[in-house]
């Protein structure tokens, strides 16, 4: 008997609590002021999707055989100058 009264009173507390959630209102405050992220255009990573999707004419193109150039040297961390073939075509 006692269970039967303590189960009946667990399902009002828990169909009040629900309907009080649902009858509240939220209350939004002021939205949380964060800088906008400006994008930042990547002039290289822009070159790159353009010769991808050139395909296999890319390899033909010499302002695509530049961009990978430079991407190599950005990924292997060299200067430029470092990665121009010297006089007898050692790099």
């Amino acid at each position: 008997m006692l269970a039967r009264i303590a189960a009946i009173v667990f399902v009002a507390v828990a169909i009040t609590a629900a309907i009080i959630e649902m009858n509240r209102e939220d209350v939004a405050g002021p939205a949380p002021s964060v800088p906008l992220q400006t994008r930042q255009v990547d002039l290289l990573r822009e070159g790159q999707r353009l010769c991808q999707e050139m395909g296999e004419a890319a390899a033909n193109d010499a302002e695509c055989l530049a961009i990978w150039a430079e991407t190599r040297d950005r990924f292997l961390g060299r200067s430029p100058a470092q990665s121009t073939p010297g006089p007898d075509g050692e790099r």
